[in-house]
């Protein structure tokens, strides 16, 4: 793949060698060994992707295609076998948002930051995680499965995902679920229809792209399920020093349908995505308890005062049973300042890179009843690496309306100490692994850990070559990731 072949694609302006600029995108802040890129290019349409996708197949050229500015984290958009990075971030438009169909189509390039405002003016939100990067791509959070923390709108895995327009990697462009048709996407919308239903008549493609780590195809929109705003809210905190305590509160609170925002962090997590300056996250890591547990009541158009009454009354019974204290405050920080800050993207230099400016996620999925066991897990291997546990955060988040849990762990540790990044990187791999041995579902494996997951089960693995070879024969969508 030529210079002069992109410049024709996509324009001068948009095919880019700058050396600063290939290694920003040769690295980011996992241990996935750095490898540079030839180009970056930015298309503008779905044409120029497809025109792309072509042009690399003739060239046998990898791609990879990246949506979400820096700081990246997961390796997935680090180039494995070299090529051309895809920058999407281009492609920024919100096509459509409608209130009444609760729902949203967007480019690939837009993020939490522009998303959120332009949904509030319509009066809708959507559903985020926790404290999400203002940089990160609303398309590539969805097709990564990332967990939002109102639990009660998580019906499945995929949501908020409905509807996409994919451009595999043969050079075909595709339209999932109800979007594929009858008739373009305008005389659809124009009819009444906006590409709400991710299903089609004999399989869900959808299930295909989501986790692939862009190594099928590249999408250029999306459509996602959106909520009405809440006119009031009532956030509360309820802090303890047993974690399993907590977790059947959240989860009975979740099974009635109680509640918005639930979820667990413990006092580093928390104090992290809180602390105004190091004196002040250093003070609430101390004093915070070691779990707490954060959820907000919110009331709606039609009697809001209401239905917080009832909410909260059914809330406090179940939370005195069990002989959790709820409280409006904790160690000086309100409930309402948590929820500010976990429900918007994070303000620079983003949260998780205050503790040392290294962080390492390691997420999975787990039953309720498991989850107790696998943080002592955690903590056992972290004890064993001499990793500091005041440097280890722990993210729980009731999924699926309860039938799951996220778990999310956090090495933080100083990125300019190799000692502690050497120390943290092997803490990473022995714990992963200890994790799986004890019933932890990596259901997202990412860069050191997606080989050691996806070998675990010869089946699936076949599987997904076998999806490969039909979404993408010549093997240039983001080469070498997963079990490619």
């Amino acid at each position: 793949m030529q210079r002069e072949q992109l410049t024709n694609l996509v324009g001068a302006g948009n095919a880019l060698d700058d050396p600063n600029l290939l290694s920003a995108y040769s690295r980011d802040h996992s241990f996935t060994p750095t490898r540079q890129p030839t180009f970056v290019v930015k298309p503008s349409n779905v044409d120029q992707v497809k025109e792309l996708i072509k042009l690399a197949v003739e060239t046998q050229t990898p791609l990879i295609p990246v949506s979400s500015g820096e700081p990246r984290f997961r390796g997935d958009t680090v180039p494995r076998m070299g090529g051309t990075i895809v920058d999407m971030s281009s492609m920024k438009e919100i096509k459509v948002v409608d209130r009444k169909e609760r729902v949203a189509m967007i480019e690939p390039g837009v993020t939490f930051g522009q998303l959120q405002p332009a949904l509030a003016s319509e009066g809708l939100r959507l559903p985020t995680p926790l404290c999400p990067r203002a940089t990160k791509s609303v398309v590539a959070s969805c097709l990564e499965r990332e967990p939002h923390i109102i639990p009660k709108y998580h019906l499945d895995h995929s949501d908020p995902l409905l509807c996409n327009e994919i451009v595999f990697g043969t050079g075909d462009v595709f339209r999932t679920g109800d979007a594929v048709g009858p008739g373009t996407i305008e005389e659809q919308q124009a009819a009444g229809r906006f590409q709400k239903v991710p299903y089609g008549l004999q399989m869900n493609v959808n299930q295909i792209i989501q986790g692939a780590q862009g190594s099928f195809g590249i999408v250029t929109w999306s459509t996602v399920r959106c909520e009405v705003l809440p006119r009031l809210q009532e956030p509360f905190l309820a802090g303890s020093e047993d974690l399993a305590q907590l977790l059947e509160l959240a989860y009975r609170m979740v099974r009635q349908r109680l509640g918005d925002e639930i979820f667990i962090l413990n006092a580093t997590h928390l104090a992290l995505l809180i602390g105004r300056d190091t004196e002040e996250t250093g003070r609430l890591k101390a004093e915070l308890p070691t779990w707490n547990l954060v959820f907000c009541i919110a009331g709606y158009q039609h009697r809001p005062e209401g239905r917080i009454d009832y909410q909260e009354k059914d809330i406090f019974e179940i939370a005195k049973n069990l002989g959790v204290p709820i409280q409006e405050t904790l160690c000086g920080v309100s409930a309402e300042r948590v929820l500010d800050r976990a429900a918007n993207p994070s303000p620079e230099p983003y949260w998780k890179l205050r503790g040392g400016g290294g962080c390492q996620d390691i997420p999975f999925i787990s039953p309720m009843e498991k989850v107790p066991g696998l943080v002592e897990v955690m903590k056992q291997e972290a004890a064993t690496s001499r990793f500091p546990l005041s440097n280890l955060g722990v993210y729980i988040q009731p999924v699926c309306q309860g039938h799951g849990h996220h778990c999310e762990f956090s090495l933080f540790y100083d990125a300019g100490d190799e000692t502690e990044r050497t120390r943290t990187r092997d803490l990473y791999l022995s714990s992963a692994g200890a994790l799986m041995d004890q019933g932890a579902f990596f259901s997202r494996p990412y860069d050191l850990l997606a080989e050691r997951v996806i070998n675990r089960d010869a089946a699936s693995r076949d599987a997904l070559r076998t999806l490969k070879a039909i979404f993408d024969p010549d093997n240039i969508m983001n080469p070498g990731k997963l079990c490619f």
